[in-house]
């Protein structure tokens, strides 16, 4: 996740940089800047979309030999992949929450709360019987490694 997460940064920082230019300007304010938040979620969905759909792995998951599967199919249906993110987006979207709340709200109710459903969601796979993820469990997805052909 740490890496997948480096691999958005540079995601975000492009699409960042072209909206900018779109913008005219480098200051984004008011509703341009609910316009740019819009746009880069958008923009993380279509990244995942777009490398699950056509081989089941994003870089991230090339690089540490795991792959997108749906039990029975070649390939992970759309509205699979598309479940998958809203799933994944939830739980994992609750870890950013709480560190908004934490620090930026200095709530802590906000940031417990938001951290138990993240930790459930993510938390789940250290007592799934199959170690998946909570969000692969209710999509029906799996994540599987994948033998690397290395050669000399």
């Amino acid at each position: 996740m740490a890496y997948e997460g480096v691999l958005l940064f540079a995601v975000a920082f492009v699409a960042t940089w072209l909206f900018q230019f779109a913008a005219g300007g480098a200051v984004v304010e008011g509703w341009q800047r609910t316009a740019l938040q819009v746009y880069l979620v958008a923009v993380f969905a279509a990244y995942f979309l777009w490398c699950w759909l056509r081989g089941g792995q994003t870089l991230a998951m090339k690089t540490w030999g795991i792959r997108l599967v749906a039990p029975g199919r070649n390939r992970v249906p759309a509205r699979v992949a598309l479940a998958r993110l809203a799933f994944a987006g939830f739980f994992i979207g609750a870890f950013g929450v709480a560190v908004v709340g934490a620090f930026v709200h200095h709530n802590p109710w906000l940031a417990f709360v938001t951290l138990a459903v993240s930790g459930i969601g993510l938390g789940w796979a250290l007592f799934d019987r199959d170690r998946q993820f909570l969000h692969d469990r209710l999509a029906g997805t799996r994540l599987v490694l994948v033998e690397k052909n290395i050669s000399l």
